[in-house]
């Protein structure tokens, strides 16, 4: 099992890169928040050596795949073969109000999202004529001035973020990897994630190994009271954010919790964010995310993910120490993670 990290602003991405390689972490990843997702690494590219990086994730719909394929293209040469594309779809809200782009049927869209890239590579590739012609975009011209031509460390994989049963499908079905939402538990994990995978994997006439899962945690680790208050504070916040999406309803439900949701949806039209933390107990606290110390987290992780995933991503919503996020792989090195995925 491998483990990632979050790759955290913008101008020190490199030497932030740099320090996490050296702590032993496999790879890092971006997201889409104040900054752009792939500058950073781009800066983590030319640092390190042997660090994976990925984006975790690029928003899809918003962005034209050609344009992907260029950037996904680059960042692989710029790391020598250490690059994942990860898309994923956001939420109707987002898209279309902060992006101001379309987002009916996002698992078609997705779909040919992936297809475009797969078409576009391939061109790049074999100089085979670009011909896609799909339902939302179209893609049938690629002169030599604008042809990379053959990646010298294959085409970077493409990895899809997932949280509901239909784009789990469609990842396991026409991806290389999923990238498992954060905003999840031990229960629905197993109850909802897995028997998707299991489908989608079936439709495709795929295998297990075809498809790299990564299990995505909140981890709210501290090796002290003042580090881990840190951690749980920040822990509450992300987790009371997630839960008042009503696309993310159907995870409360399996716990039980699904009467929080409008709640929180009602705090969060209000702008009374200051209030939605404290509606997140010590127990929903700890049924989502990793907490305690280095080790004790070690174990939840490993209880929750063990032998079922080929990475763990953790996700860590606040400054984490990096003599605790060391601490944490080393006792991650010692936990018992099952047999390899």
């Amino acid at each position: 099992m491998k483990f990632d990290t979050l790759l955290a602003g913008l101008e020190d991405a490199g030497d932030h890169a740099r320090r996490l390689e050296e702590l032993g972490v496999d790879g890092v990843f971006t997201f889409e928040g104040p900054h752009d997702v792939f500058t950073p690494l781009v800066l983590a590219a030319g640092a390190t050596s042997a660090l994976e990086l990925a984006t975790n994730v690029a928003i899809a719909f918003p962005r034209n795949p050609v344009q992907l394929a260029h950037q996904a293209y680059d960042l692989q040469l710029l790391s020598k073969g250490r690059f994942t594309l990860g898309l994923g779809s956001q939420i109707r809200a987002q898209v279309e109000k902060r992006y101001g782009a379309e987002f009916d049927r996002p698992v078609a869209r997705m779909r040919e999202m992936v297809g475009a890239l797969r078409a576009i590579f391939a061109t790049w590739e074999t100089g085979e004529r670009l011909d896609f012609r799909g339902e939302f975009t179209s893609h049938t011209l690629m002169p030599p001035m604008f042809n990379p031509g053959p990646h010298p460390f294959g085409m970077p994989p493409i990895a899809l973020g997932g949280l509901g049963p239909q784009m789990v499908r469609l990842a396991a079905e026409v991806a290389d990897g999923l990238l498992v939402m954060p905003f999840n538990t031990a229960a629905h994990f197993r109850q909802r994630t897995l028997p998707a995978i299991a489908e989608g994997l079936a439709r495709a006439g795929r295998s297990r190994g075809d498809l790299t899962v990564t299990g995505e945690v909140i981890v709210c680790c501290g090796r002290d009271e003042v580090e881990l208050e840190t951690a749980l504070g920040a822990g509450r916040w992300l987790l009371s954010f997630y839960a008042s999406t009503p696309a993310y309803r159907p995870v409360l439900e399996v716990e039980g919790w699904e009467h929080l949701q409008p709640e929180l949806n009602s705090l969060s039209k209000s702008a009374r964010w200051e209030e939605m933390p404290d509606m997140i107990d010590d127990t929903m606290l700890a049924t989502f995310a990793a907490v305690g110390s280095p080790k004790e987290v070690a174990g939840v992780i490993a209880s929750r993910f063990g032998g079922l995933v080929a990475r763990v991503g953790f996700y860590t919503p606040y400054a984490v120490a990096e003599d605790t996020l060391g601490e944490l792989v080393a006792a991650l090195g010692h936990a018992d993670l099952g047999v390899p995925v």
